[in-house]
């Protein structure tokens, strides 16, 4: 759905000497099974991921809730279906998985990857990458080198913005109340664009600035990341 995403993760990654190889035969981690209790369908994909990605040095991906699909409830789920083999493999995977900031500000010690991007941003911490990873300001540190960018502060940033995947589904009022909450704070810092590091979370946040005609959008951190001042990736 956001290829662009993943496009200015691989061209990031490259710009700081890292060697990056794409599968393309990855597919979904498996949380949405996971989390609506198809565990059979969930440990087919937990499976195929520890299959495409078993001899990987490090697997980095540009979002929080995927890689805390997989460090935090893949061995849960081995467990549940009561297979040790998995449970080894996957406990010997997960630690070389990363949230894409925590990967360049606590694996590499980079925390100025010589980004441009000339526009006023403010920054949403999203629940699994703050709560679950417990990244901390990896982002901010981040975001806060990139040059010619006003990044402004956002009230209420570690309130969930409403979407938490089949929650937003499950529960649309609620999800509204928050996402309406979310853009409040957005929409008061002046900023041009809200930005994250889940695309879930902004498609939920992007649809709610839209449909207020805001102005305001929401681009990917690593799309930040990526622009330099030869070129503005997003």
């Amino acid at each position: 759905m956001f290829p662009r995403t993943g496009q200015a993760t691989v061209r990031l990654l490259e710009r700081l000497g890292q060697t990056v190889r794409f599968n393309a035969n990855q597919t979904c981690c498996g949380q949405m099974h996971l989390n609506t209790g198809y565990r059979d369908d969930a440990l087919k994909l937990i499976r195929k991921f520890v299959d495409d990605y078993r001899d990987s040095e490090v697997v980095v991906m540009p979002s929080g809730s995927c890689a805390a699909m997989v460090r935090e409830l893949y061995p849960e789920a081995a467990k549940w279906g009561g297979d040790q083999d998995l449970l080894r493999e996957v406990e010997e995977l997960a630690p070389r998985v990363f949230e894409l900031s925590e990967f360049l500000v606590n694996k590499l010690g980079i925390d100025d990857v010589g980004a441009y991007y000339p526009h006023r941003v403010t920054y949403h911490p999203t629940c699994h990458a703050m709560r679950v990873l417990r990244v901390g300001d990896a982002p901010l540190k981040l975001l806060r080198n990139v040059r010619g960018m006003t990044l402004l502060e956002l009230e209420g940033s570690e309130e969930c913005c409403g979407f938490g995947g089949t929650f937003s589904v499950k529960n649309p009022d609620v999800s509204a109340a928050m996402l309406a909450d979310k853009t409040r704070h957005i929409l008061d810092t002046g900023a041009e664009v809200c930005t994250a590091g889940d695309n879930s979370c902004l498609l939920h946040i992007g649809g709610g600035l839209h449909r207020l005609r805001s102005g305001a959008g929401t681009v990917h951190l690593a799309e930040i990341l990526a622009s330099t001042e030869g070129e503005v990736f997003a």
